[in-house]
């Protein structure tokens, strides 16, 4: 009993091996596919409502979102406002105080003091011609170009801020 051919077995051609026949399964859809078509038909109406409550809600975002623009637009419009006037207060103490200061230091410091008035009423006239949205463009442009000076602004406008709100707070010692 041993593995090795006979002359006869050799002698003989192998036959092919034989495939198992397959059969082709049936055209028809399967039932899970055929209750999807109804499924379908049936989730579209809810698809369409969704659709137009989502374009409902986004119409009414849009709506809100251009509210709170104009808002913004009116209260930077004020603070602008605002703010113009102080300077041109400033400008004119500043002014006014240019003669003392020739008095007690001398003409060259009444004139530094001038200069100074000078200045601040330009800002200011500077600030009232200008749109809101302009002067929001220049200053994106600002920190853009030199962050480290937009950051010493906010730094001082806060110290300034902080120090205004605790002179005008009530005396917090009693």
């Amino acid at each position: 009993m041993t593995d090795v051919p006979s002359k006869q077995d050799a002698a003989r051609p192998a036959r092919p091996v034989k495939k198992a026949a397959t059969r082709k399964a049936p055209a028809t859809k399967p039932a899970s596919k055929r209750a999807t078509g109804t499924a379908t038909k049936a989730a579209a109406k809810p698809r369409k409502a969704a659709a137009a409550a989502t374009g409902k809600v986004r119409a009414e975002a849009a709506r809100l979102t251009g509210e709170a623009g104009s808002k913004a637009r009116s209260y930077a419009n004020q603070g602008k406002d605002r703010a113009t006037d102080a300077l041109d207060n400033v400008a004119r103490m500043m002014t006014d105080a240019a003669s003392q200061v020739d008095d007690r230091m001398g003409e060259q410091y009444g004139r530094y003091a001038r200069t100074a008035a000078d200045a601040i009423a330009g800002l200011a006239g500077n600030l009232r011609k200008k749109d809101v949205d302009e002067l929001m463009d220049e200053a994106r442009d600002l920190v853009r170009n030199s962050p480290a000076v937009a950051i010493g602004a906010a730094a001082a406008i806060g110290f300034v801020l902080a120090r205004l709100i605790k002179a005008g707070g009530p005396d917090q010692s009693a």
